[in-house]
């Protein structure tokens, strides 16, 4: 039984005492609410990400990530306490609903996993953003393909449809046909067409095609146009969203996994309700470290395998963030972090977080960290580098009463004031 949290019961009482306020101070204003809002008045989205895959039980088996066809599973009471913490908002980092492989057709199991998905955020009074990280030609094992060899084999990598023009229609269509099923579905206030999109590492298959290019212009100078080339195919995902839902806000996000440095390669499509994505993990040698590496924050070391020291502090970070600005500032658009975070061990992440949160709301963009855990065990007991909720000791697997980054986690969502 794991122990009560305190914070939680407390957070969970005000939620209750406001929601009933927040609700009638909606109800007048349902019929002429518009989605849209949410994206272009300052922060006004604060949550977190819930990521789900596919079920591989040859791979894990049933136990480890729930029967499938998608896992781990989740239920009410984990989208209850993300509410009662204070989100209001979740980016649901899901596969899609039309399969990997060929012919590529609706899977049922899958919609009707994010159908359930959708009504649990709206029991719990949550924004929602659909995210779509696989589908035709594209599977779950490119986000961890140096995993390959280890508890998948090679059969299990998929990046095909970088070089597959049918692969990449049926990515048009799946979308056309998930905005034809949620136009109508009040909480979904945006469609994500790809979780960072990586055709400039992997090709069509990382061990046979791998590109590895990390710059923009030497990409674009070499694939630029090509199905390589994500630019021309997110306008076709759009345009046909468009031809169904023509109010559902839509979120982009670039390539290079949708880094800052990636952003000013985002061509707008100059559709009117179209919003840009970035995730900011850098520096990665900070974020995603291991428990025996020393990487502080602030701190001097480098930061991008130049071989040369940086500055690591909060003036480091705004001017990382300026890219942010100047995007914006050219094309008149909005744009999200919708990813941010850090393993749950680094040194000073709680003041690392402060300060990066306090920066986007300055920027007035709207976040969700990765991520906000499935209760599912055991599987919240094995992977939890990046559970909030374990505390900063990485031989700790199970929830603490408080922590620091709880703390800052919450002291901004309770800025929070709008809710479905």
């Amino acid at each position: 039984m794991r122990r009560k949290n305190r914070l939680f019961v407390l957070s969970l009482l005000f939620v209750f005492l406001i929601s009933g306020e927040i609700a009638a101070q909606a109800g007048d204003s349902d019929e002429n609410f518009d989605k849209w809002s949410l994206w272009t008045n300052g922060t006004q989205l604060r949550g977190a990400n819930i990521h789900q895959w596919r079920v591989y039980p040859e791979l894990v088996g049933t136990e480890e990530i729930g029967p499938g066809p998608v896992g781990p599973p989740l239920t009410q009471a984990d989208f209850d306490r993300l509410a009662a913490l204070g989100a209001n908002y979740v980016n649901f980092s899901v596969p899609g609903v039309f399969t990997v492989e060929p012919p590529y057709v609706l899977d049922d199991g899958v919609l009707e996993n994010m159908d359930n998905l959708l009504e649990m955020a709206a029991n719990a009074h949550l924004y929602a953003v659909i995210s779509f990280r696989t589908g035709p030609g594209r599977t779950e094992f490119t986000f961890f393909w140096d995993e390959v060899g280890d508890w998948f084999g090679e059969e299990y990598l998929n990046d095909s449809m970088w070089g597959d023009q049918a692969a990449q229609d049926a990515w048009v269509e799946m979308w056309r046909a998930t905005a034809e099923h949620y136009r109508e579905n009040p909480i979904v206030v945006g469609y994500d067409l790809m979780v960072e999109p990586n055709a400039n590492e992997v090709g069509t298959h990382v061990l046979y095609d791998n590109l590895d290019i990390w710059d923009p212009e030497e990409f674009l100078d070499q694939y630029g146009g090509s199905l390589y080339d994500w630019g021309q195919l997110y306008p076709r995902i759009s345009a046909a969203i468009r031809e169904v839902d023509s109010e559902t806000p839509i979120i982009i996000g670039g390539m290079g996994y949708s880094a800052v440095n990636w952003l000013p390669y985002l061509k707008p499509t100059g559709d009117a309700r179209t919003v840009y994505a970035a995730h900011q993990y850098m520096p990665y040698v900070y974020t995603h470290q291991s428990p025996d590496e020393p990487y502080t924050y602030p701190g001097v070391y480098d930061l991008d395998w130049d071989n040369v020291n940086d500055t690591f502090d909060r003036a480091w970070l705004d001017e990382w963030l300026a890219t942010v600005d100047e995007y914006q500032a050219e094309y008149g658009v909005p744009v999200v972090i919708n990813e941010f975070g850090g393993t749950r061990w680094n040194p000073d992440l709680a003041q690392f977080m402060d300060d990066q949160m306090s920066l986007f709301e300055k920027r007035g963009l709207n976040y969700a960290f990765w991520e906000w855990p499935s209760s599912w065990e055991p599987f919240v007991s094995d992977v939890d580098a990046f559970n909030i909720r374990h505390g900063p000791d990485p031989e700790n697997h199970v929830e603490v009463e408080a922590s620091e980054l709880l703390e800052v986690i919450q002291k901004y969502w309770a800025l929070n004031t709008l809710r479905p």
